[in-house]
């Protein structure tokens, strides 16, 4: 069979769900699970610096939010490499990087040193979690893409929870440096992935790589049918192919990807501000504001963590027949109303703020979860890893502001400043997300974006 976009497409989509589609998910979600872990270690490990070093709150925001810059930067630069050298070897690249860059980061001798080495190791964090967005996604058949490529994203979430949990075992046993030396382990992720992983299938045909692909593809067939001992269905019909042509940054913008690209921009900057202002600061919060013990103030942040992690697996459950837009929806006001309600209470204890503050990192990760199967989906191959990348950009750039508007807000207007400004990022997303989402459920991505 000629390779083609819609040839590749039907092969992909009568593979039955097998153990090579698990193996392809555990190599890929074990280097995601340590971008999670990575990107989330200096939460925990900034309530013992501060006592250390001396650092006030603008500077705590500030580190806080310079990984993120990092990750923003990352993001664009490894969406522009995945559409030119592939998926693998984009991934390859990242993963090696910010894991090279936490043991550096485990040699910090002083604030400035740690800031620096956090911005570089952001770099490859950036880019690694788009770019397995993408390739996630293209092995995925179209009647399960939602449920498979959610519970494939469930691994950043748990890497979020196993952060806590380690945190607050190793930090007060060990010192905070572990936290980063234990970061440096997905070195052997990217060591095997170009090994073991194959490149994506769509991608290699929409380069003019037709022969590779159909290579690969027969490779995945065989692995799939046991060489053969369980027969595949034919391929659906095959209709012809438009030719494919290189792919300019501008056409993110053009006129059939605008709308498409602005609210998703939109929603992904709304999910983010939320989620990343709550998680990298609650620790902080339960340390100075509540004065409890770093141990304990490492343990209570893991109760938010747990209650994203249940989001995530709502989201995988629920993504399919609920349909993308309805459940952005429907997280996003959650969210918004649990925040409102903390604004209207107080925390006035501990307690109301642990427990509306873990409803509302509940549903905000239901979004997230979605946002990054939502973005793959809307965007051709030709432009997929770019459009997924460049979209995260805002999710970085919100991360950013995130923990740094907090460290200005928290001295002058307390947590309810902080309560009321994520209060109505959430509802703009909501907003967002109600105006701006196209449904995508149980449409082959070749008819999403034709």
């Amino acid at each position: 069979m000629t390779a083609s976009e819609q040839s590749v497409a039907a092969r992909i989509n009568r593979l039955p769900v097998s153990s090579w589609h698990l193996k392809m998910r555990v190599i890929v979600g074990v280097a995601t699970f340590f971008d999670a872990f990575d990107a989330l270690t200096i939460a925990y490990v900034v309530p013992v610096l501060i006592g250390t070093w001396k650092i006030a709150p603008p500077q705590i925001g500030a580190l806080l939010a310079i990984g993120f810059v990092g990750q923003a930067i990352g993001a664009f630069g490894f969406g522009w490499t995945a559409e030119r050298i592939g998926r693998i070897p984009s991934m390859r690249i990242s993963v090696m990087l910010f894991a090279v860059m936490s043991l550096v980061c485990a040699t910090a001798q002083n604030y400035d040193q740690l800031f620096w080495y956090r911005f570089i190791q952001g770099i490859g964090l950036g880019g690694e979690v788009p770019i397995a967005a993408a390739y996630i996604s293209e092995i995925a058949r179209t009647d399960h893409r939602g449920r498979f490529f959610s519970l494939y994203e469930m691994i950043f979430p748990i890497g979020i929870l196993v952060v806590g949990f380690i945190g607050g075992w190793v930090v007060p046993l060990f010192g905070w440096r572990w936290m980063f030396i234990i970061g440096a382990l997905p070195a052997l992720v990217a060591a095997c992935m170009q090994r073991i992983c194959p490149e994506s299938p769509r991608w290699l045909v929409t380069v003019g790589r037709k022969d590779e692909a159909n290579r690969v593809l027969d490779a995945i067939e065989r692995e799939v049918s046991h060489d053969g001992a369980r027969p595949l269905p034919p391929p659906a019909a095959i209709v012809d192919a438009i030719p494919p042509r290189p792919t300019h940054w501008t056409e993110l913008f053009s006129d059939r990807y605008r709308r498409r690209t602005l609210f998703v921009w939109l929603m992904w900057s709304c999910s983010y501000l939320v989620s990343f202002g709550l998680v990298v600061w609650l620790p902080s919060l339960y340390r100075t504001i509540y004065h409890l013990p770093v141990q304990q103030a490492l343990y209570y942040s893991l109760i938010s963590s747990a209650a994203g992690l249940l989001g995530s697996l709502t989201c995988a459950l629920t993504i399919d027949p609920l349909g993308r837009r309805k459940l952005f929806i429907t997280a996003f006001l959650i969210s918004a109303a649990a925040l409102l309600a903390l604004w209207i209470i107080g925390a006035q204890t501990l307690w109301i703020l642990v427990t509306l503050a873990s409803i509302a990192y509940f549903a905000i990760n239901a979004t997230n979860n979605g946002l990054y199967l939502y973005t793959a989906e809307i965007y051709p191959t030709r432009m997929r890893a770019l459009g997924a990348s460049w979209a995260t950009f805002w999710l970085r750039a919100a991360s950013i502001a995130g923990p740094y508007i907090v460290g200005w807000i928290l001295p002058s207007f307390g947590i309810a400043g902080m309560v009321l400004l994520f209060c109505i990022v959430a509802a703009v997303g909501g907003v967002a997300a109600l105006i701006g989402a196209v449904e995508t459920s149980g449409k082959p991505l070749e008819q999403i974006s034709p």
